[in-house]
């Protein structure tokens, strides 16, 4: 007499295995592509809202912009709650130029096409462009 046994056959175990990686190979980079676009729109958002810090300043100031960003940040309440010039986070640097009459801040992705795709900068008056 043969006792019938239960379990899985190596065959049918390699095609789940397959079937898994497959499902991997596609899902991975759509992640990737995900996580990339993400960093670019909190850059974009981040960059707008530092120049909206900026603008506010000027209007409460008597058209007189920020000289650095610790004008932004030690106000009472502040403009801007964080320091970005000179920081990086979330796969972007940010950069930050103050001058009489103007402001530039940048946003630099600290690798092209892993942490962002491009460079991203706010002028005065609040222009987004990117390069």
């Amino acid at each position: 007499m043969r006792m019938s046994q239960k379990g899985f056959t190596l065959v049918e175990i390699m095609i789940v295995v397959a079937i898994i990686a497959l499902l991997a190979a596609i899902a991975i980079p759509n992640l990737l592509r995900a996580k990339i676009s993400a960093n670019d729109a909190l850059a974009q958002s981040t960059l707008k809202t530092m120049s909206t810090a900026a603008e506010t300043f000027q209007t409460s100031s008597n058209g007189v912009y920020p000289g650095n960003e610790a004008s932004l940040t030690g106000a009472t309440p502040p403009y801007l709650n964080a320091a970005y010039c000179g920081q990086s986070t979330s796969g972007f640097t940010y950069a930050c130029t103050f001058a009489p009459g103007y402001y530039t801040f940048d946003a630099n992705a600290m690798t092209l096409g892993t942490s962002g795709t491009t460079h991203f900068t706010v002028t005065t008056g609040g222009v987004l462009s990117q390069q």
